[in-house]
């Protein structure tokens, strides 16, 4: 059934947003008209079209009909930024005049990976997260967090019917995903249906900064996406001073909601470490992580802290950890029989790198 949240800009207050439905919603929607016009309409939609009269195997009287009652998307492009690495940040304005970013990230060959948001704002408070740092707004709504697939999509230059220029999705933008769980499964149904875009659920990957109800709702009832965990750090003291969540989720919480999980699933769990110089790159660090991680089917992913200037960790600025701390790191984690890659940083020329959303408001 169709989301009880608003959906209705301030502009057309009569007008509601078709991007974030589902078909089987949108069919019931736009009752009585024909199952198959429903299926037209959410597969010119899912194709890229931006306004009822792209879709012109509509009658014109129902495309003049549709507009009068409805709006294609919510959401505009407000900026686009490009970095020399070719990474594409859009900084999108919401109906309600909030500002979300989404980012394409490719690696020069045939892998475009969209970065989408779930959250304007954020609530969970990381110390090293330029996004933790702004006010949390509100959830997103399914429509909204279509739209930025769309809008990215039609960014890599390949929209069309199916994913188009788009191999993977990350969600990984701004906000805390298991905190807009509900949002987030209808705008990956809509992504997901073979009618659509057709990305297989296996291409999408949810990133967590640690919420064991969501990790146990997202194994209980799907979808089968892969999971990464925002760990940062095993030391649970030393985690709870970097992210406040693990005050209300605390790690042996945690972990036994990554057992849960990998038992429905039986996916290998991204374990992300944001290393932070001087302060989680220590031999406690390792051996922490090591215990965290028996058990579980784990692959770490060293993540070397992006700079955001004005960020502090108890009065001392951060600061990204030297090429000899990172390799002393990556060292003793060999040492440890740890299997872990690390992230290509991409996107840092135009603050769309891991840590550095933060659209203004």
């Amino acid at each position: 059934m169709p989301s009880a949240l608003p959906r209705k800009t301030p502009e057309a207050k009569e007008k509601g947003f078709l991007a974030g439905y589902t078909l089987a919603e949108l069919a019931e929607l736009l009752s009585p008209l024909p199952r198959y016009r429903a299926g037209q309409i959410f597969s010119r939609i899912s194709g890229g079209a931006a306004s009822f009269g792209e879709m012109t195997e509509l009658p014109k009287s129902l495309r003049q009909e549709l507009g009068e009652k409805y709006s294609v998307y919510s959401s505009e492009i407000s900026a686009r930024l490009t970095d020399r690495d070719g990474t594409a940040k859009l900084q999108i304005t919401l109906y309600d005049g909030g500002k979300i970013e989404a980012v394409l990230l490719g690696d020069g060959k045939d892998r475009n990976t969209a970065c989408l948001s779930t959250q304007a704002g954020c609530p969970m408070g990381c110390v090293f997260c330029k996004t933790g740092a702004l006010s949390f707004k509100r959830n997103l709504l399914s429509a909204e967090i279509v739209e930025q697939f769309l809008f990215l999509r039609k960014t890599a230059g390949k929209a069309g019917p199916g994913a188009g220029g788009i191999s993977n999705i990350v969600i990984m933008g701004m906000g805390e995903p298991l905190l807009n769980l509900e949002e987030l499964r209808r705008a990956i149904a809509v992504i997901t249906a073979k009618e659509g875009s057709g990305l297989s659920p296996r291409r999408i990957t949810v990133s967590t900064s640690g919420i064991a109800a969501g990790i146990r709702d997202l194994a209980e009832k799907g979808p089968p996406v892969r999971l990464a965990l925002s760990l940062t750090t095993a030391d649970s003291e030393l985690r709870e001073r970097l992210m406040p969540v693990t005050r209300t989720n605390p790690l042996k919480e945690l972990k036994a909601a990554l057992k849960e999980y990998q038992k429905t699933e039986n996916r290998r769990i991204t374990l992300e470490m944001v290393l932070l110089g001087g302060i989680n790159t220590r031999q406690k660090d390792i051996e922490e992580l090591g215990r965290f991680a028996e058990g579980l089917d784990v692959i770490v992913n060293l993540i070397p802290w992006n700079p955001v200037e004005g960020m502090f960790f108890e009065g001392r600025a951060l600061r990204e950890p030297e090429s000899g701390e990172l390799a002393a790191f990556t060292e003793l984690l060999e040492k440890q029989g740890i299997a872990y890659t690390r992230r290509r940083r991409k996107g840092r020329g135009v603050g769309g790198a891991c840590g550095q959303l933060g659209a203004a408001d």
